[in-house]
């Protein structure tokens, strides 16, 4: 099971931590419908690769530093399953800060609203 984060830690980290980089793994439709600011789209397919790619193409592609492995990372999709498949996958790759926003963009929108 991978790592999990809650709405209320998300919007604590994204008030307080500079550092922290929120990669949305949704489709570019999806996307386009709305994203929670200051995330950065990499869609599910290719989060193995971008985190594999040479700091100077990532910051080139995505338009902010590479994380390194110790960097916070926080996935998330639109209901869960593919953040914490790119969880995993960041995980597996020596990103022990890793975690998914199990809430999703479903949660994240609706309670935005409110």
């Amino acid at each position: 099971m991978a790592n999990t984060i809650k709405y209320e830690e998300l919007k604590a980290l994204l008030a307080n931590n500079k550092d922290l980089i929120l990669i949305d793994v949704r489709s570019e439709e999806e996307v386009d419908r709305g994203r929670i600011p200051g995330s950065i789209h990499i869609p599910l397919q290719t989060v193995d690769a971008a985190l594999r790619m040479e700091p100077d193409d990532f910051k080139a592609k995505y338009g902010v530093g590479k994380p390194a492995t110790g960097s916070e990372l926080v996935f998330y999709c639109q209901s869960g399953r593919r953040g914490e498949t790119a969880t995993r996958r960041a995980q597996e790759q020596g990103h022990i800060n890793a975690r998914n926003y199990a809430g999703a963009y479903s949660e994240w929108s609706r309670r935005q609203k409110n």
